[in-house]
């Protein structure tokens, strides 16, 4: 994705779900458990004709690029966040909602079933202390009041797993999810204004036309509320991470899969920087990110100005897949350097797409001061291909 690249084409895999006459409701995750998932490479593609494309800068406008952009074949709206009890114990959150348009036009049927749009949704919960993670996955149409999305008052949910404002404004938004032994109640503000990502919004993912994003993130949001394991509430507070994009692209058949990083360092300021990654497993030029200076400021950042190096690897034990759980980065035009790892090793969704999405810690120097944060990593096409999908389901 960046953090949303492969969920540009997250719609693909919606699209075979579905027409199979299936719904994903939830998937829990199983520690040791073996199952089979859509690769990255088996939902890259589809045709995108009578979809809209990025194809240049556009200017954004908010609330109104907060909501839903059906025109374009895939969006979503990505939280994450670290956050802590008074007694300092640590939790990582991620709570996904993916919007994918199965035809660019909706065709007059008379059923209230009828809908172009279906929603995905994503619900994670790792827990820093037991070395626990929790991920959950659920399926759903847009009709019925199901699932959905709206500008103003800002709202997106699938059934009862939503972020709403809370106000007229955009902010404060309060996430609502639960599943199984983990539920979450948040209240978010934003502490910075809208970033955007490369040139003024529009982010590209190659060198084909079209083959873009617009993607914009709000960096910085202070959290506070409850979590919930099993029969245990915890009241925590954080820091929480927006990223929203939306785009008709597709990722190109020369990249296997991106590494994205989103950090919060203790300096007050973010960095955001996702590389793709060839079918040869070396790094792509269109590689890109954003350092977020502690007044605001931004820096557009490329493949040549950040140094990344893996110093250690994590094995899954679902079927293989090996991950990268240890980086050092260096940005020496900013006189950054850092490394970062896991709060926990085992951070792998194992869900219709299978990939690792988890929170980590950072520790380092900035200008020769000691820098410290947290944050949360992205890592895809690392699961080994497999054939179907093994889920739990019903038929509707």
């Amino acid at each position: 994705m960046p953090r949303g690249l492969g969920w540009v084409v997250v719609g693909l895999a919606l699209l075979g779900v579905l027409l199979g006459g299936v719904y994903v409701l939830s998937r829990p995750h199983q520690p040791g458990a073996i199952q089979a998932s859509l690769s990255v490479s088996q939902v890259l593609g589809g045709d995108t004709t009578g979809f809209a494309r990025a194809l240049r800068p556009r200017v954004l406008s908010f609330p109104r690029d907060h909501g839903p952009h059906p025109e374009y074949r895939t969006e979503w709206w990505y939280y994450t966040g670290n956050v802590q009890t008074a007694d300092g114990r640590h939790f990582g959150f991620q709570l996904t909602f993916f919007r994918s348009a199965l035809a660019p036009q909706v065709v007059a049927r008379e059923s209230a079933w009828a809908t172009a749009q279906v929603y995905m949704a994503h619900l994670a919960l790792t827990d820093v202390e037991t070395g626990r993670f929790y991920a959950f996955e659920r399926f759903s149409r847009a009709a019925l009041g199901l699932a959905g999305a709206r500008a103003q008052p800002f709202a997106v949910w699938v059934e009862d797993w939503s972020a709403r404002a809370q106000t007229a404004d955009d902010l404060p938004v309060r996430l609502r999810a639960g599943q199984g032994e983990i539920g979450l109640e948040l209240q978010l503000h934003s502490a910075k204004p809208v970033v955007l990502h490369g040139d003024r919004g529009l982010s590209h993912k190659g060198p084909e036309a079209g083959n873009a994003s617009y993607y914009y993130s709000l960096t910085r949001m202070p959290t506070r509320g409850t979590l919930r394991i099993a029969d245990e509430t915890f009241e925590v507070s954080g820091t929480s991470w927006l990223d929203r994009e939306w785009s008709t692209s597709v990722l190109g058949e020369a990249y296997r899969g991106w590494d994205w990083f989103g950090l919060q360092l203790s300096d007050g300021s973010e960095l955001m920087f996702f590389r793709l990654r060839r079918v040869d497993g070396q790094p792509d030029g269109f590689s890109s990110g954003t350092l977020v200076r502690a007044n605001g400021e931004t820096r557009r950042l490329g493949q040549a100005d950040v140094r990344i190096e893996v110093d250690a690897y994590w094995d899954s034990p679902r079927g293989g897949g090996r991950y990268p759980a240890r980086w050092r980065f260096q940005i020496p035009a900013e006189r950054l350097a850092f490394e970062l790892w896991p709060h926990v090793a085992d951070q792998e969704l194992p869900l219709s797409i299978r990939y690792w999405e988890g929170a980590v810690a950072v520790r380092g120097q900035a200008d020769g001061r000691p820098l410290h944060g947290h944050g949360y990593v992205e890592l895809t096409g690392y699961a080994p291909s497999a054939q179907g999908v093994s889920r739990q389901a019903r038929s509707q």
